[in-house]
Order: C-alpha cells, then structure tokens, then sequence
C-alpha cells in the first residue's frame, strides 16, 4: 500500500491551481471536468502520480466557500531553507502564517504558508 493523494475542496479552481504551481513551484499533473457530476479535478504535485503522493484539488460547481473546520490540521513540505521558502512564497504573492524558527518543545525549523482556501501549508527544513 501507499499514499496517493489528499483531496482539498476549492473554491476556486484557476486560482487554487496558480498557488500550488506558481507559490509552490508544483506542476498540473493532470486535469478532468466532471460535468454530469457538477465537479471538476486537478491533481498537483512535484513528481508523477506513480511516483509520490499528490494533492488533488476539487471544484464542486457553484460552491466558492468550504467551512474548514477544526479536524484539518495541514499538509506538510520538506525544504532546504524554510526561511529562504517563505521570502520566496511571499515575493510570489502568497501568505506567510508563521515565520521559519523552532518548533515549540524541539529544535526542528518549520514554518507556515496558507493557500488561498485557508488550507495550512507547513514547511520543514532539511536537517543538516
């Protein structure tokens, strides 16, 4: 067994498909329209479907809003340089939550990114 992908509902599809190729530097795998379902489906990533796990964004027609909740907690990214990611997600338009540092209670660099949905975005710096 593996991982293949986490969906994310969007609110809007073009603009959720910009943050994580333009902001994250993912490609478009893959996009189908649904239309008899009333839903579209773009998958992202950094590598081939067959290769690693993927994001899958889904556009329900006519729903520009999801209640996020408080049970999604974030999808995780390994850098080089969480400090260096953030300049470089904010210089592409993207929001900066928390800046590169600590994590409380440990000596790992994380940081935090928000996608224009409100989905959270961490990134962990590579130990060297």
């Amino acid at each position: 067994m593996r991982v293949l992908h986490t969906m994310l509902r969007v609110g809007n599809l073009d603009r959720s498909i910009a943050f994580y190729r333009d902001v994250l530097g993912m490609k478009l795998l893959r996009q189908h329209d649904y239309p008899s379902g009333k839903f579209t489906l773009a998958f992202v990533g950094y590598q081939d479907e067959a290769d690693g796990a993927v994001i899958e964004l889904t556009y329900n027609y006519g729903v520009d809003h999801y209640e996020l909740g408080n049970a999604y907690g974030h999808i995780a990214l390994e850098v080089d340089d969480a400090a260096k990611t953030c300049d470089l997600v904010r210089a592409r338009g993207g929001k900066v939550t928390r800046e590169a540092g600590p994590m409380a209670h440990g000596t790992t660099v994380i940081a935090f990114v928000e996608d224009p949905d409100g989905y959270k975005i961490e990134f962990i710096q590579k130990s060297t």
